[in-house]
């Protein structure tokens, strides 16, 4: 993820001011984001307008199986086999700074109600300790889950989300802010150490597609046509195959709508008799071009790909998606 957050959009450069609003306090913060959508990002943008101590990151998906309380809060000397040492807990590390806790909704109960005494008491007690720890920490919250449905479900402890849910950030996903697209893929593009340039073709269907995964989708797409791709030059057929074909379906019924509009009395576009679609899928158009290549070529793979006008990595990818073998 980039630095801060990346845009110009209304609803970034309101999240902007209010986080620089609400830097400066010391109570919790929940922030609500689909996955991919920059949560930790947010929360390091407000550590850092206001920092103090460290900024300790908790993954609560992965606070699983016996040892969890102990790396959330330590524990004593002796207090299980194999402690052979006293050790601190993530939250004792995050003394005088923040503890962001990501994906809080995956938060087992039993360290739920932990947590709810380390809000209301600032104080815990580690693993076969006798002795309670004071700390001074704010607490950051981050889910893609609707905590409120959690609550309900019993999955999650409404005296905790109330606890957590003083101050609310809610990050808008990346299809309701496509106009930052560009200054993303900029940013992203940045980081490669090599100038890279975006076709125009690619950057439209970057601009069309929904990004279902938000910006850590749109991460690893650019991810992949770096390394997949030949030269600066990044084209549109080095895409992922679900943004090729989202685009050339949008292409298609643009094309159908407007040469239904041209003939009223044809209730179906091109292509359609009595309702039956005679379109062949984009992913088959796709195979019998690459299959029409190798053959044209003698099984040559890096003329074919050249035809093809795709990048010869991109070409053998093809290859294996559709378990194509080749035979000269």
């Amino acid at each position: 993820m980039p630095t801060g957050f990346v845009g110009r959009s209304p609803r970034i450069v309101q999240i902007r001011a209010r986080i620089e609003q609400i830097a400066q306090g010391k109570t919790p913060v929940l922030i609500l984001g689909e996955s991919g959508t920059g949560k930790e990002v947010a929360a390091r943008s407000l550590y850092n307008a206001n920092p103090r101590g460290q900024f300790v990151p908790i993954d609560c998906g992965s606070l699983v199986g016996p040892l969890m309380e102990s790396e959330l809060f330590g524990h004593a000397r002796h207090s299980f086999t194999g402690a052979n040492e006293a050790k601190k807990g993530l939250m004792e590390l995050a003394h005088g700074g923040v503890a962001f806790f990501d994906e809080i909704g995956d938060l087992p109960l039993e360290l739920q109600v932990k947590l709810l005494r380390v809000l209301q008491e600032h104080e815990f007690r580690a693993v076969g300790s006798l002795q309670r720890t004071r700390v001074d920490v704010r607490v950051i919250a981050a889910t893609h889950r609707n905590l409120e449905k959690e609550v309900k479900a019993g999955r999650f402890r409404e005296d905790l989300f109330h606890r957590l849910n003083v101050t609310r950030v809610t990050l808008p996903p990346l299809r309701e802010r496509k106009e930052d697209i560009p200054l993303l893929v900029e940013r992203f593009l940045a980081t490669y150490g090599r100038r890279y340039i975006l076709a125009h073709e690619a950057m439209d269907a970057m601009m069309a597609y929904d990004w279902p995964g938000n910006i850590r989708e749109l991460k690893n797409c650019l991810d992949r046509m770096v390394d997949s791709g030949d030269g600066p030059l990044l084209p549109f057929m080095e895409l992922p195959t679900s943004i090729i074909n989202f685009a050339r379906a949008g292409r298609t019924a643009i094309a159908a709508t407007a040469a239904a509009a041209h003939d009223p009395m044809n209730p179906f576009p091109p292509g359609l008799a009595d309702g039956a679609s005679k379109v062949v899928p984009l992913s088959e158009l796709e195979r019998r071009a690459i299959g029409e290549a190798l053959l044209e070529t003698k099984g040559d793979r890096t003329i074919a790909a050249q035809l093809l006008g795709i990048g010869r990595t991109t070409l053998y990818r093809k290859l294996k998606e559709y378990q194509m073998v080749v035979e000269v």
